[in-house]
């Protein structure tokens, strides 16, 4: 048993090395001048930390192992590990470290790779206190660089379509107000088992323009729309703002919060088109403002949650439109 554990060991202390020295980023990131520039959510952080981990990880695994598992499987167990750590001890919430996850596999491996290319060419093992070094101070150098920087601002567009079965009046009435939605209504989703509330509801003050909206999701989050433009049964668009009074803080990871520093929903427009044989056309498109350095990796993610929520919604809004045509035909049979 002792022999057998310690094989082990040096493949324990290179994915420790790993571990380690990602979660003492981790920690720096968050704190000070690195979090006023953008923290955890900086390239410095995001891709070179998970290099790093790559190199050191790759480094301190024994010659004896197989290339795949030195240069790729060994950076994925540090990286796992982290992950688990930082969930374990609620150091950041599920929804960052799933969306962080496969950045942190793509480039750790990358960094094992790189040190894979770098000893072939020594023909052998750089110098621990060089490498050790040069892979500490890294992450610093790119965040300094980074810092000079304004945090570029990006405004996507996410649209979702759908036919449904009912002329526009009856589609009108669904989507001006939408009486409560449950669980079951939606069905499951990626998004609710990575902790995004589910919509409940949106009410309505009066019809027309300045209208208000508000629509509700669980654990107390709302949004508050204000119609700008108001066509009966064709178009019905508002801008969107969170309702920060009522949004408890443990409703979302710090760097997910919907109208804060990084994220944020500006708009939404429901346009309704006839179709020839008396069915609907519905189109829901929506505009978000996303605010860090690496916005087309955050943007992926973004767009898939918006995506999946406004299409649950028109889900619910199309049975709902074709209920009472159901319940008619199958009466006339």
């Amino acid at each position: 048993m002792l022999r057998f554990a310690g094989r082990h060991v040096p493949k324990l202390l290179a994915v420790l090395a790993g571990l380690l020295y990602a979660l003492a980023f981790r920690f720096l990131f968050n704190t000070g001048p690195f979090e006023r520039f953008g923290g955890l959510l900086m390239v410095s952080f995001l891709v070179v930390v998970p290099f790093g981990l790559g190199i050191l990880t790759a480094h301190y695994t024994s010659a004896s192992r197989g290339s795949a598992w030195r240069y790729a499987f060994a950076p994925w167990i540090s990286t796992t590990l982290f992950v688990l750590t930082a969930f374990i001890t609620q150091l950041e919430g599920a929804i960052c470290l799933i969306i962080i996850l496969p950045l942190f596999f793509v480039v750790s491996c990358l960094g094992g790779q790189l040190y894979a290319f770098l000893e072939r060419r020594r023909k052998n093992k750089p110098d621990d206190y060089v490498l050790v070094s040069a892979v500490a101070l890294l992450p610093f150098v790119v965040a300094f660089a980074e810092s000079r920087f304004a945090t570029p601002d990006s405004i996507r567009r996410v649209e979702n379509v759908v036919t449904i079965a009912a002329p526009p009046a009856v589609v009108w009435q669904h989507i001006v107000w939408v009486p409560p939605i449950t669980p079951a209504d939606l069905g499951p989703s990626l998004v609710d088992d990575i902790g995004f509330p589910r919509p409940v509801e949106a009410t309505l003050t009066h019809e027309g323009v300045g209208g208000v909206r508000h629509a509700t999701f669980e654990r107390g989050v709302e949004f508050i729309e204000t119609v700008d433009e108001w066509i009966p049964e064709r178009k019905l668009s508002f801008s969107i703002k969170p309702n920060t009074a009522t949004i408890p803080p443990t409703t979302f990871d710090e760097h997910v919060i919907v109208g804060g520093r990084f994220f944020d929903v500006l708009r939404g427009t429901y346009e309704l088109q006839p179709l020839p044989n008396g069915h609907t056309r519905l189109v829901l498109y929506s505009q978000q403002r996303l605010s860090t350095n690496l916005n087309p990796y955050a943007g992926l993610w973004t767009d898939y949650v918006m995506s999946e929520i406004q299409r649950r919604i028109m889900q619910v809004v199309k049975r709902r439109c074709e209920a009472p045509a159901t319940a008619s035909a199958i009466s006339s049979l």
